[in-house]
């Protein structure tokens, strides 16, 4: 049964539930909890968890659960996590916080993707088991809106430094939601006649005296004009003091950023620059593809028309001095890079991306950089574009002018790594990934 990771969750946009509840601590306690998986169970329908997870897991059963609880249990909380082992991918934590002064009860989920709850019924589901909880958990404020579309809000400062986040929470309507639940607290804040006039697709005051405002009837649309808008009216509704006009725009503009862009990468650099996206949050992926569409690297300039003659002794013995340079960088970073073994195209765009990832240049000292990283990545370098392209290698005394040559051109490996190395932005404007297919066109 495999777990989720955070990466899992954020391949694509989710719909985030975010339940913050009180429970009677002094009943028992499996009795307590026992409607809010009888709602799970219920409600959840074709994306309900399978995996039970405390300390191991555990196939989902009511039994499972309980157990799961005991064995994760310290003096004042206990957590687990559920998840679904096929798709749409869910990840649910359980905080169960026992302090007789304020027993807390926690649900975070999430359901990959956003666009599962593209129909009514689904979302009304999800509704239904919202107001559940929400009538029998006490909740301050509770939301469900699209993840990537919650990371542009501002959530969960909106502006604040985090000391008075911490103390005020979600103290006045900072923000609406597709799904948002209002605490007695907060309605009275507000207003209950103004919360329950709120022009949107559902108003319902709970029993308890929470109100369930619900904007638009399917989750996924979120982003459309037509939810904006009701977006928009609603909130405006219950913050007089904001501006209608310019409350849309912010709403149309996070819509715009987060519209699809079609990825359209420099062909050389595509399997490069197709996997940086994913390393940005969910809500900056498209802002993210419209740069690197738009990235255009230098063309290669570290080449020679004509071979400078070797003006070493014993170029064979350089020669193998090179491979054991290459062997060093192997060494070091197979772990990290897998395919380094292979020394083929694809290694040199796997090390890109590694190198990339990691901010090697700036994250790591110069004088490993010059005198280690720059010498070893030099000689794998070269040493593919022989091994590769039938190139040879012809040594000399200063390193940067050492060669390979390939078809009518001579190659400088060594020059192009410590160029590749000078800076974050350097790893991709002279990114081996693109060195070795320049290369490559003017084999022949």
């Amino acid at each position: 049964m495999k777990s989720l990771t955070l990466k899992d969750l954020d391949a694509q946009d989710s719909l985030r539930l975010s339940f913050e509840g009180t429970f009677d601590h002094q009943a028992p306690f499996e009795h307590e909890l026992a409607l809010m998986f009888q709602a799970l169970e219920e409600y959840a329908g074709d994306w309900m968890p399978d995996v039970v997870a405390g300390k191991r897991k555990r196939k989902y059963s009511r039994d499972s659960i309980w157990e799961a609880l005991a064995e994760e249990r310290r003096d004042k909380s206990t957590s687990i996590e559920l998840y679904r082992s096929s798709f749409p991918a869910v990840s649910m934590t359980l905080y169960v916080g026992f302090a007789t002064r304020r027993p807390r009860l926690n649900i975070s989920l999430y359901v990959q993707p956003t666009s599962f709850f593209a129909g009514s019924e689904r979302c009304s589901m999800f509704v239904e088991l919202v107001r559940s909880w929400a009538a029998r958990y006490p909740t301050s404020y509770t939301l469900a809106h699209s993840m990537a579309d919650d990371q542009l809000s501002g959530a969960p400062n909106f502006g604040r430094d985090d000391e008075t986040e911490q103390r005020d929470g979600f103290d006045k309507i900072y923000e609406l939601y597709w799904l948002n639940v209002f605490g007695p607290k907060l309605v009275e804040t507000v207003g209950r006649e103004r919360m329950l006039s709120t022009p949107a697709h559902l108003v319902e005051e709970l029993p308890n005296g929470s109100v369930l405002l619900v904007l638009w009837p399917t989750a996924a649309d979120f982003a459309s004009d037509e939810a904006r808008g009701v977006q928009a009216r609603a909130h405006v509704h219950l913050r007089p003091d904001l501006d209608f006009d310019t409350v849309l725009r912010t709403l149309k503009e996070r819509s715009a950023a987060l519209a699809p862009v079609e990825p359209r990468f420099h062909a050389d650099l595509a399997p490069l620059l197709s996997r940086l996206p994913d390393e940005v949050a969910i809500s900056e992926r498209q802002r993210k593809i419209a740069e690197l569409n738009a990235f255009r690297p230098p063309v290669p300039d570290e080449w020679l028309p004509a071979v400078l003659p070797a003006d070493v002794e014993g170029p064979e013995r350089v020669r193998d001095e090179y491979g054991d340079l290459s062997e060093s960088l192997v060494a070091a970073l197979h772990t990290k890079v897998p395919s380094i073994f292979e020394a083929t195209p694809e290694s040199l765009t796997d090390l890109d991306f590694y190198f990339w990832r990691e901010n090697f240049p700036e994250r790591y000292t110069r004088e490993l950089i010059d005198e280690h990283t720059v010498p070893a990545l030099g000689a794998y370098l070269g040493g593919i574009l022989v091994r590769r392209l039938g190139g040879t290698w012809v040594p000399r005394q200063k390193l940067e002018e050492s060669q390979v040559s390939v078809g009518t051109r001579v190659w400088l490996p060594f020059l192009r790594a410590r160029r590749y190395m000078q800076s974050h932005k350097s790893l991709l404007d002279y990114s081996l990934t693109q060195f070795f297919r320049e290369a490559e066109r003017h084999r022949d």
